[in-house]
């Protein structure tokens, strides 16, 4: 199998540097948080990898219990980079992340010492990686010490396990509180990464301020807002969609309301020659502050659509405006609670 030529993959697609580091990471990046586990043929994951690939994204962000069965995205993904992307391992960016339940009991979950080393080593196996090159906090644990969380990412970065550590949906003061105790302990924290989305602007009330001024990168994820930013809601709840099998997504969440919004901001889209989801990517990647954001992908057509909002973050005044007005906060954000401590 091969590849298009690099000098064609890194013009694709525009990088952006993570924060102060000296990381840079495509705009557009893919999450395997759907459609990667077993309930997807493999060679339809193979095709989405592949293509994307060539089109420059470099980096593939994975979680222990991404699937479903949980685990099943990272055994799938280390399949597809063993017989198609190990060659190319050093170009790559490849994240995994702890947090939510993985296995019964008390260590199987959440962000103590002893479940987040554990369950990057069974990343690493089901992954048949030696490393990731970020390793994630992926929520806040209330009744952990945050010392004892932070001092497991810095043992995963010491241990050679993973090249940086991160944190997904900790609140701006915690986010100040984990970048503290790292710096301490001389591993910086490289990136953050919250829920973020035209229906969903919490981290505008302050962690991105602190992640600017920290020199932490950002990459957003669910910047579709759980697919109700693609349009597909418009008419209605579809059968087969994620709202109508009351998800992570419900239907009614699916308001008359927020779907006036909708069309409103479908509207916008297509007098700037964008579909509704390339101006919610276009509009996410409009702040400099955030690094990347992160997409799933059903098929290699969706990942074409969306990764054609690459480039495309510059709005004119009158544009922004329009858009305040109808990127209203419409309830969605699941991962509140762990932003909320």
């Amino acid at each position: 199998m091969t590849y298009v030529a690099a000098a064609d993959r890194y013009s694709r697609l525009p990088y952006r540097r993570c924060g102060r580091s000296g990381i840079q990471l495509p705009e557009v990046s893919l999450g395997l948080w759907q459609n990667f586990g077993d309930g997807k043929p493999i060679e339809d994951q193979r095709a989405i990898l592949r293509r994307a690939f060539d089109l420059g994204v470099t980096h593939f962000d994975l979680a222990n219990n991404y699937g479903p069965p949980y685990g099943s995205a990272e055994i799938n993904f280390g399949r597809i980079m063993r017989e198609d992307l190990r060659p190319y391992r050093d170009e790559l960016i490849i994240s995994t992340k702890a947090g939510y339940d993985m296995w019964p009991g008390p260590y199987g979950q959440f962000g103590s010492r002893k479940y987040l080393l554990a369950s990057l080593d069974q990343s690493l196996g089901r992954m048949g990686l030696d490393y990731v090159d970020i390793f994630y906090s992926h929520r806040f644990d209330p009744d952990t010490p945050l010392e004892e969380t932070m001092g497991a990412l810095d043992s995963a970065v010491r241990s050679g396990k993973a090249l940086y550590a991160g944190i997904s949906s900790y609140s701006a003061e915690r986010t100040m509180e984990a970048a503290s105790i790292l710096r301490r302990l001389g591993t910086p924290l490289l990136i953050h990464q919250p829920s973020y989305s035209m229906l969903n602007r919490w981290i505008e009330g302050g962690l991105l301020d602190v992640l600017e001024h920290e020199g932490i990168g950002c990459i957003a994820f669910s910047p579709l807002a759980q697919g109700v930013l693609t349009g597909k809601y418009i008419g209605g709840v579809p059968a087969g969609s994620r709202a109508s099998l009351d998800g992570s997504l419900s239907s009614d969440q699916i308001s008359d309301r927020i779907l006036a919004h909708v069309r409103a901001l479908a509207g916008i889209a297509e007098a700037r020659g964008q579909s509704l989801a390339q101006l919610a990517l276009s509009w996410a990647l409009r702040d400099p502050r955030v690094t990347s954001v992160l997409i799933g992908a059903s098929s290699v057509a969706q990942l074409e659509e969306n990764l054609a909002a690459a480039g495309r973050s510059d709005f004119t005044t009158e544009e922004l405006a329009a858009i305040d007005g109808d990127a209203v906060d419409a309830g969605i954000n699941i991962w509140a609670a762990s932003s909320a401590h």
